[in-house]
């Protein structure tokens, strides 16, 4: 099969174009910038294209599919060149879905605590050697291409992300997978520049929930309101399975489950990472796991890439970085982080560059995310405000939504440096949030 991506340089596209290379298909793609690690990985592979740009004269009438990412303009030339020539065009998912529509089709879903969950069930299915296709949107220890696609396995897991599919296809991309078997982790605003209104996102889990197949099972995080109330609404039959967060004792800087084995150590903490792990634990019992294998397998799983992940330094300083950006992540983040160094004295550094976090109608979301650290820390480029077309926003207004009064707030990257590297990194822990690089900080020293 020949297949060209239109935007191959994206995390999950990149991932993607290489297993299908790996299944045998004849793979090529065009962007117009690519970054690492993706550059890396695409040139290791073979699959770097030779310059960046769109290329029409790539398109041909021999292509079986053209994948078309998310990165992708509708004006886009390869796009436009693929349209004339009348050939099949998928989105991400929609490809994904045509490659696993004869598999049992394993979806986790929520606005936050996905990409977790379905790396721990990988975790726990690849410790005991269970064969199954995926699609997850971290690195995983122990994983090379966080994409796989085989003809010989059953089932497939999937990150289900609420955003949309493509600049041809609006509907956000779970909407695409019909799963077999769901996963709601929670439910909290997000992607405003898409879902205008606190409704309408909560609408697309109304959506997702009705994509079950029939007779389907959804296992749910019953602690957060809003999954509940979606899942009792539902009109469509499927078996509904509630989670919530385990019994655990932290002691000597170590987590330990209460389970009905006795007590297992987890190298993971936070609430909120236990709460994943039940859903991971009852999404694992559903795929021949049973408990007992699952805590043997879970004792030594140490997180997803950039999910309160320990950065390993020469001088031995407790920093650790983590993906959280949105309000409910960040809060999450924070409290987990409080808990495990309770104490110490903590440092929590955050970026605001998406167009939601910048946004001030949804910077009121962020009141008392910070709360519980020693020192807070917000950093946000007014360049990035520029680009985004949203209105200068100052100090004193960032303070006052996030609630606190002793928010140190940045806009210059120097000055950021500048204080961090004041700071005396052996007198206490460093929790640094952000999709980003705050300007260019080095955490590795």
């Amino acid at each position: 099969m020949k297949t060209h991506f239109i935007a191959i340089g994206g995390s999950a596209m990149h991932n993607l174009a290489i297993a299908l290379k790996d299944k045998g298909y004849e793979v090529s793609g065009s962007d117009d910038a690519i970054f690492e690690p993706s550059l890396s990985r695409l040139k290791n592979k073979g699959l770097l294209p030779e310059e960046n740009g769109w290329f029409p004269e790539k398109i041909t009438a021999d292509i079986d599919a053209v994948i078309l990412g998310m990165h992708a303009h509708a004006d886009n030339p390869e796009l436009a060149r693929a349209k004339e020539l009348g050939l099949k065009i998928y989105s991400y998912p929609e490809f994904l879905y045509e490659q696993s529509k004869d598999k049992t089709r394993v979806v986790i879903a929520g606005s936050h605590g996905k990409t977790t969950i379905t790396s721990m069930i990988l975790h726990a299915l690849n410790f005991h050697q269970k064969d199954v296709d995926y699609m997850v949107g971290a690195q995983l220890e122990g994983f090379d291409c966080m994409v796989k696609i085989s003809d010989g396995t059953d089932f497939m897991i999937l990150e289900g992300d609420e955003y949309l599919s493509s600049t041809l296809d609006l509907r956000p991309k779970f909407m695409l997978y019909k799963p077999n078997i769901a996963l709601i982790s929670g439910i909290a605003w997000d992607h405003i520049n898409v879902f205008k209104t606190f409704d309408d996102y909560v609408q697309q889990f109304r959506n997702f929930v009705e994509t079950i197949t029939p007779g389907g099972v959804l296992v749910y995080n019953e602690e957060d309101e809003e999954v509940r109330k979606v899942v009792e609404s539902a009109d469509n039959y499927f078996r509904a399975m509630p989670y919530r967060t385990p019994a655990y004792e932290i002691r000597d800087g170590r987590v330990y489950l209460k389970t009905e084995f006795g007590e297992v150590p987890v190298s993971v903490f936070g609430a909120h990472n236990l709460l994943n792990m039940e859903g991971a634990r009852l999404i694992c019992n559903q795929l021949g796991i049973q408990d007992e294998e699952f805590y043997e397998a879970i004792m030594n799983f140490k997180g997803a890439s950039k999910r309160l992940e320990k950065i390993e330094r020469a001088d031995a300083a407790t920093v650790y970085k983590d993906f959280a950006h949105a309000p409910s992540k960040v809060k999450a983040t924070v409290k987990a982080f409080c808990e495990q160094f309770a104490g110490q004295k903590t440092y929590g550094f955050l970026e605001l560059h998406t167009y939601s976090s910048l946004n001030p109608v949804f910077l009121e979301q962020y009141a008392g995310t910070m709360d519980g650290l020693s020192e807070a820390v917000v950093f946000y480029s007014e360049e990035a405000l520029k680009i985004k077309r949203l209105e200068p926003i100052s100090a004193d207004f960032i303070r006052e939504k996030f609630q606190r009064e002793d928010l140190l707030v940045f806009t210059d990257a120097q000055q950021l440096h500048a204080y961090w590297d004041l700071l005396d990194k052996q007198s206490g822990a460093f929790l640094m949030m952000s999709s980003g690089d705050f300007g260019g900080i080095s955490l590795q020293n």
